[in-house]
């Protein structure tokens, strides 16, 4: 085992940001519910960036009036070549000139444009930095509750997939935007100078390009949304079967699942094809009708020049704008399509940033130095939602250093209990107290840190095992880690292991077994030295052998400790001090074991339920 010089390790941070982007052609956008209001709130992220926006207009319109400058240099260019041709000769000084001008243009427009992205990068990364960094500390502040009503999946999407869409238009759709609509205006302003008539050709066609590009998109559109349904279902099913594979093999449904994958697969890709083949059509159709106004162009062009109103040059050069005069346009369309799906992406963002957090810390609360661990719940009444009551007027009084055990069927609010303590949950009547202090007026990080959690569903991250059991404790030290293991017996088991403290647990710690991840998880509560401990039926999914240790390792933890124990299984709770026995959200029986299947009540109904099978194959 590795020995640092100061006897601390870090623990590990990790973080992963992906994301997709929506196209014009491509899938459809999702639309903001307030536009307006969702955009000008994104915007004001920028506020704090003005001057390095500002710059990038500047870059922006330099770099495209340079562009713009190309075409009309090389028309005159063409010029001079066409009458050197046929006249006295062509004039090479002067197209020797032009043809350095344009080199320093494209070398300024270049840098110009390099550094337009290199500010706009800061800016965006600046931008879902903070937004990032105020989810993060959101989450922290909000309740439970939030997290209970919602899928981890959808909150995952929101700071990962949502965020990086909106750094993706902020890096590269904004500045785009910008020099498209600069490149449209120069163009506009060239070609009007070059001549009015061939502009209004050139305006003509575009009323037909718009017409069959919203014929075509309207069509592929239908096959976009068969295809995101399909893929969907498709992720669905690959995601069900790979995490349910042994159970597919197991009753052999495998040929079953292949065609199932092989239906949708078969429908996701007739969608798929007739989508992009849709939308593949507009570059065409709109170079087409491009071509069109080419001609219409060429031929009105060389009448100009025939009359002698416009030079030939001036022809090539016009007809340079006109291709670039469609590009920003097409461009446009695309961004504003990206746009919508951004803004809807902020959207969702903000509404994480504007969900209810949890009742802030008063001002005159305090922090329990050396707790004891009496708990008292004085009339307590709880509901999720306020026309159905969970808990009503609930009254416990317990000692330290005892053992109580919380008995009841499912929904009797046992794990509602615990959540109160720790108050994950706001109570709405009465008072819950520790060593007679209301749980309201001591700092939230301070109560939580009195209590030690061993639950069934052990959770241990990506990291060593060293890592994991120093969790439950910041700064602790080898020894301290080791002493925590031993106590837990958990040390023999992992001194056993190739690497020992330092073996790396897979992202599901599947590497070890479930009875070994919970030991290294009363390992982490013997770290925290807790007042007070949560036991949530620790033992249920382990073997007998397993169990035994287990139980030892808690007994051990237990001592001289407050300990609440949710029991699902009443034979391992015989030895606790008092049983409560919950149904429908209140106290109904209380007593120990022995008190309890004298009276012959509810209790003794639920024993006998867990025992009658046995007895009846014994």
């Amino acid at each position: 085992m590795k020995q640092p010089g100061n006897g601390q390790r870090p623990g590990p941070m990790k973080g992963v940001f992906g994301g997709g982007r929506h196209g014009v052609a491509g899938p459809p956008v999702d639309k903001a519910k307030d536009f307006k209001g969702t955009l000008k709130r994104l915007l004001g992220y920028l506020k704090v960036h003005r001057f390095r926006i500002l710059a990038v207009f500047v870059m922006a319109i330099l770099s495209t009036l340079f562009t713009i400058l190309s075409p009309m240099l090389l028309g005159n260019a063409t010029t001079i070549i066409f009458e050197g041709v046929t006249g006295d000769g062509v004039d090479f000084q002067a197209i020797l000139q032009i043809l350095l001008l344009l080199a320093v243009l494209y070398l300024f427009s270049s840098f110009f444009s390099y550094v337009q992205q290199l500010i706009m990068a800061g800016v965006a990364q600046g931008t879902v930095y903070e937004m990032r960094k105020e989810i993060n500390e959101k989450l922290s502040r909000l309740p439970l509750r939030y997290f209970d009503s919602r899928t981890h999946g959808e909150i995952l999407s929101r700071i990962t997939n949502d965020v990086d869409n909106i750094s993706t238009t902020l890096q590269q759709s904004l500045t785009q935007l910008i020099t498209s609509i600069i490149t449209l205006v120069g163009v506009i302003i060239m070609m009007l100078i070059i001549s009015p008539w061939l502009t209004l050709i050139t305006v003509l066609t575009l009323p037909l390009s718009f017409m069959a590009i919203k014929g075509i998109a309207k069509r592929s559109q239908r096959h976009f949304v068969g295809q995101q349904r399909n893929l969907g279902e498709l992720n669905g099913h690959v995601e069900e079967m790979y995490t349910g594979h042994k159970i597919v093999k197991a009753f052999g449904h495998e040929e079953k699942s292949v065609a199932r994958f092989h239906e949708i697969n078969e429908r996701l890709y007739q969608s798929g094809w007739k989508a992009q083949f849709m939308s593949g059509m507009i570059m065409p159709v709109m170079m087409f009708i491009g071509n069109i106004g080419y001609v219409f162009i060429a031929v009105v062009g060389g009448i100009l020049v025939m009359k002698g109103m416009i030079r030939i040059g001036d022809i090539q050069a016009f007809i340079q704008y006109t291709r670039q005069f469609t590009h920003p346009i097409t461009q446009t369309a695309n961004i504003a399509n990206i746009i919508q799906s951004t803004v809807a992406s902020a959207e969702r963002v903000f509404e994480i940033l504007d969900e209810k957090e949890e009742i802030p810390d008063g001002k005159e609360a305090i922090e329990l130095r050396k707790p004891h661990g009496d708990v008292e719940f004085k009339d307590v009444t709880f509901a999720y939602e306020e026309t159905v009551p969970l808990i009503d007027h609930l009254n416990i009084d317990v000692k330290q250093g005892q053992n109580i055990a919380i008995v009841g069927p499912t929904g009797a609010g046992k794990t509602t209990l615990v959540n109160l303590l720790m108050r994950f949950y706001e109570i709405q009547g009465g008072m819950i107290t520790i060593d007679g202090i209301d749980l309201r007026r001591i700092k939230r990080g301070n109560l939580r840190s009195l209590f030690g959690m061993v639950l069934q569903d052990t959770w241990l991250f990506h990291g060593t095992i060293w890592e994991n059991i120093a969790y439950g404790c910041e700064g602790a030290t080898d020894a301290e880690v080791v002493k925590a293991a031993t106590a837990a017996n958990a040390d023999h088991f992992i001194r056993t292991l190739p690497d020992g403290y330092d073996t790396v647990l897979n992202e599901e710690a599947s590497n070890i077994s479930q009875g070994q991840k919970q030991l290294l998880t009363i390992a982490r509560a013997f770290l925290s030295d807790p007042a007070i401990l949560i036991l949530d039926e620790a033992t249920s999914s382990v073997d007998t052998r397993t169990e035994i240790h287990i139980q030892k390792a808690m007994a051990e933890l237990m001592k001289g400790r407050t300990s609440f124990v949710i029991a699902h299984r009443l034979s391992t709770i015989r030895e606790a001090d008092t049983i409560l026995v919950m149904n429908h959200g209140k106290v109904v029986e209380q007593g120990n074991h022995e008190e309890l299947i004298a009276k012959g009540g509810f209790y003794a109904e639920l024993y006998d339920s867990q025992f009658a099978g046995r007895k009846d194959v014994s």
